[in-house]
């Protein structure tokens, strides 16, 4: 067992079993295996604010405290779920057909594809079987994704001004959290544009 979820299972001791607090605890010591579980689990964390009955100022920081998530990641989660619930809203809610999800991995590409705008639905329609189906190994068909839906490329010169942009923007996204009178969809699509500038700015040169 690693050190994080030691951790998580040290918390989860501390918590009421059969609530959901307790339920999201056990879904990220499960994480590696099972990530539509937690996806969902934390968009319902996210919307509902129950981060702040627990204790947290923010979502991120209950993340990294109780679930030892970093911000990306449990972005990147809430995105692909919305993503698959988006697409596939009848397989969504069946937990047995969502726990077949394609890999986290290879969602993470369609996502932000769909993001930068570059994946329609009928895009995804093209592509679902291979997905869904799938017959070669994650590390290949995430490569054949990102392939066909590649990101721009980011010049050296530009680097700088993005790095600006995703400061300004972190600056906001923090704004948003700490306020009540934000709707959580604006503080999500918030915490996806930074999530995308990030990616951007610090992205390796090609």
């Amino acid at each position: 067992m690693s050190i994080a979820e030691e951790a998580i299972s040290q918390k989860a001791s501390d918590v009421q079993p059969g609530s959901f607090r307790h339920t999201v605890l056990l879904a990220a010591r499960r994480f590696k295996s099972s990530w539509v579980e937690l996806g969902k689990l934390l968009t319902q964390v996210r919307h509902e604010g129950l981060y702040q009955e627990w204790g947290y100022g923010s979502f991120e920081a209950y993340c990294l405290a109780e679930l030892r998530i970093k911000k990306g990641t449990a972005d990147k989660l809430t995105r692909n779920f919305s993503f698959l619930e988006k697409h596939e809203p009848q397989v969504m809610k069946t937990p047995e057909l969502a726990e077949a999800a394609p890999a986290f991995e290879v969602v993470e590409v369609l996502a932000q594809a769909e993001g930068r705008g570059q994946l329609s639905a009928t895009d995804y329609k093209s592509i679902r079987d291979s997905i869904w189906n799938q017959e070669k190994p994650t590390s290949e068909l995430r490569r054949d994704l990102t392939e066909k839906f590649p990101a721009p490329e980011v010049q050296l010169t530009d680097r700088a001004e993005l790095k600006r942009l995703w400061s300004q923007t972190k600056r906001l996204v923090a704004e948003l959290a700490a306020s009540k009178n934000v709707p959580d969809a604006v503080k999500e699509r918030a915490a996806a544009l930074e999530a995308d500038l990030a990616e951007l700015a610090t992205a390796r040169d090609a």
